[in-house]
């Protein structure tokens, strides 16, 4: 099999996006665990960001990160049935929900006579 070189590669094709930052939390043992986000349809996946200045600034300058391959982040996510990796997601805050409100009358009753 010939091998490729950077002139083969298709410009349109996804390529990985390198280490990236990857948001973690301090689990119940002591040890680092993914943090694992929704995407707009409420599906859970995982997130790794290109520089901890964009992982900042979606999560706040607290949010604690380690440096993990795409390929890894998969294979980490993958057994706990997170099939979906989001590189450099934007925050966005949620849809309010429409509530069924009640129209207000045109005109108030009163129940008492006005006087004058």
């Amino acid at each position: 099999m010939d091998s490729l070189t950077i002139e083969d590669a298709d410009p349109e094709e996804l390529r990985p996006a390198g280490p990236l930052y990857v948001p973690v939390r301090l689990g119940s043992a002591g040890g680092h665990q993914l943090r694992f986000l929704r995407d707009e349809f409420g599906t859970r996946t995982a997130v790794g960001f290109t520089s901890p200045d964009r992982l900042h600034a979606v999560l706040g300058r607290d949010q604690q990160w380690i440096r993990l391959a795409e390929p890894a982040l998969r294979a980490l996510s993958a057994p706990l049935g997170v099939d979906r990796v989001t590189v450099d997601p934007l925050l966005a805050p949620p849809v309010p929900r429409r509530r069924h409100a009640q129209t207000p009358p045109l005109c108030a009753r009163r129940d008492h006579a006005l006087s004058h």
